[in-house]
């Protein structure tokens, strides 16, 4: 049970959900590029051919990245053997890498061309090389700070000897740390798009990033499908050894390629959320001198808006302690309240399987016992459905009362705080999950997991300092996972759903002219929110109450009864 589900969340998770979060920056990046030079932001937008050119351009440009990601694919290929965690991971990476090298290649060759074509727009191809080695280089530092080849992810696996306080500072650290070179990549690659193209530059730059991402997606999609390879040959006694050998192998590829990919997909989220702010800014009729951040309305837009990423993260992250605690019920519940889980002799108990497989024992096929692994799937899609009413509502109505209720500068301030604010948590979370991950996976390959599991003649175990240090690295794993699979990816929709709501809504928000004009129409989107708010507050969808503290009454209760029954005999 405690296998089947993590292989469907994988799935739905690291493959739809990271899929849709990059299709959304893809698309986004497009609209935003277009509008932007459908109104004359382009600086020398020049004639109407020239504008039209411009408009044209990054629908050529995705279609040109189609083809390369196609023509990438078929250099994917390698010649290692598989030999389990001593399988050289940088072989079989430059197996991935060249792949995604020969597409990018191919559609700056693509790219030079369709701009020829256009006039000589060799500004916008500057602007395009510029995004997609900015995305190259945020998957090479993403690697770096998650993979276990390097020193940080090394870093906090040795913190695991002094217990699992100091692998979650650890790791904290580095993911706090790993902000730095990301960042200061996408400042750069901000400044030079802007100083030579500007806003409509800086667009153009995130099609540029995105424009190969067929091959990205696949790359980043790998490293799910390997581990539910690895996973499925574990559930299957019949699969020999040398299979789970070549599955660790690509398994051990695949937590560093899924977290380069959500490194990427966070800063393609950042250049495309800046290209709709500018383009809302066109839209809504706004001027740079109406914008200074000295400005009480921006500044408190700003405000307000770096706090959103904050409350949008902290929603996701109770959201999953509450569903992983309505897991943990319902499999208790099946361990000693389920008497048709049990095996063909009629009195093995799922309960008695888990104790024999904890310790070791072969189960005989006569007292296997198939655990109800669908209901723990039915239960966590429930509650992800449930629990995304709070942050899906406050995402779109934030930025309609703020501009509507304030106004459009107001509006702008809060999405550009919560872009800066969205980007710093995002690679935190990010990085910082992929690293405690494969902290654990650094204790398998140097056999720290393996000593933690001998034992001596009497039971005992013969390393419990090993036990203790790949128990802390577990802790570790378990604290990252909500961080770098939830919160993390989430802040990406989040900083681009209020950006394109907000560009929505820009040619209305044009009218309105000064602050808290017709304020009126904003208490409409604001009245919503607070009645959705006490709509989730009365439902106990936002809630302080644990799942399992209930169970833990019902328990105590029963215990009670069953001592004062005992009493009175």
């Amino acid at each position: 049970m405690s296998n089947s589900s993590p292989r469907v969340g994988d799935n739905v998770g690291d493959v739809a959900g990271m899929g849709a979060d990059l299709f959304e920056s893809y698309v986004g990046s497009i609209i935003a590029a277009a509008t932007l030079a459908g109104t004359g932001a382009a600086p020398n937008a020049g004639s109407l051919a020239n504008q039209a050119a411009e408009v044209a351009l990054p629908f050529w440009l995705a279609g040109a990245g189609v083809v390369s990601a196609i023509v990438g694919c078929f250099a994917v290929s390698t010649s290692e053997s598989g030999e389990g965690w001593n399988s050289n991971l940088g072989a079989l990476m430059w197996a991935l890498e060249r792949g995604t090298f020969l597409a990018g290649g191919l559609f700056v060759g693509l790219a030079a061309v369709i701009c020829h074509v256009f006039g000589g727009m060799w500004t916008s191809f500057a602007c395009v090389c510029i995004g997609l080695a900015t995305g190259m280089a945020i998957g090479k530092l993403t690697e770096y700070f998650t993979s276990f080849d390097f020193a940080p992810v090394k870093s906090i696996k040795a913190r695991g000897s002094t217990g699992p306080a100091t692998v979650v500072i650890q790791g904290l650290g580095v993911g706090m740390l790993s902000t730095v070179p990301t960042i200061l990549v996408l400042v750069i690659a901000i400044l030079a798009c802007a100083a030579i193209k500007g806003q409509y530059g800086i667009a153009i730059a995130a099609v540029g990033m995105l424009s190969t991402l067929g091959i990205t997606l696949a790359t980043d999609a790998y490293g799910p499908v390997a581990d539910n390879a690895g996973g499925l040959a574990e559930m299957d006694p019949a699969i020999p050894d040398s299979v789970r050998a070549l599955t660790d192998s690509l398994d051990a590829l695949g937590n560093t390629t899924a977290a380069t990919g959500k490194g990427f997909a966070i800063g393609s989220a950042v250049l495309t959320s800046l290209s709709l702010l500018a383009a809302f800014k066109e839209q809504a009729g706004l001027v740079d001198e109406d914008l200074a951040i000295t400005d009480p309305y921006v500044l408190s837009g700003a405000l307000f808006g770096a706090m959103l990423p904050y409350m949008f993260a902290a929603l996701t992250m109770i959201s999953v302690g509450k569903a992983a605690a309505e897991i943990i019920n319902e499999v208790r519940h099946q361990f000693h309240h389920r008497p048709d889980l049990v095996a063909a002799d009629g009195k093995t108990t799922l309960l008695d399987c888990i104790v024999m497989a904890s310790n070791g024992q072969a189960i005989p096929p006569e007292m296997d016992v198939t655990p109800d692994s669908n209901k723990c799937v039915e239960i966590s899609t429930r509650s992800s459905v449930r629990e995304m009413i709070a942050p899906g509502a406050y995402a779109i109505l934030a930025p309609l009362f703020v501009g509507f209720l304030v106004g459009p500068r107001c509006l702008v301030g809060m999405l550009g705080g919560s872009i800066v604010s969205g980007a710093m948590v995002a690679i935190m979370m990010s990085n910082a999950g992929g690293a405690w991950d494969n902290a654990k996976k650094y204790c398998e390959k140097d056999g720290t997991k393996g000593l933690a599991k001998l034992k001596n003649a009497d039971g005992s175990l013969q390393r419990p300092d090993k036990k203790n240090h790949y128990d802390a690295t577990v802790v570790g794993d378990t604290v990252g996972d909500p961080f770098k699979d939830t919160s993390g990816p989430a802040l990406n929709i989040l900083i681009k759903l209020m950006s394109m709501v907000s560009l929505t809504v820009a040619p209305l928000l044009k009218t309105f002219g000064k602050d808290w004009n017709r304020a009126y129409w904003g208490a409409i989107p604001f009245g919503l929110f607070l009645v959705v708010t006490a709509y989730l507050v009365v439902t106990k969808i936002l809630t302080w109450e644990d799942p399992i503290q209930a169970l833990l009454e019902e328990g105590a209760d029963a215990a009670k009864d069953e001592e004062a029954q005992l009493i009175k005999k």
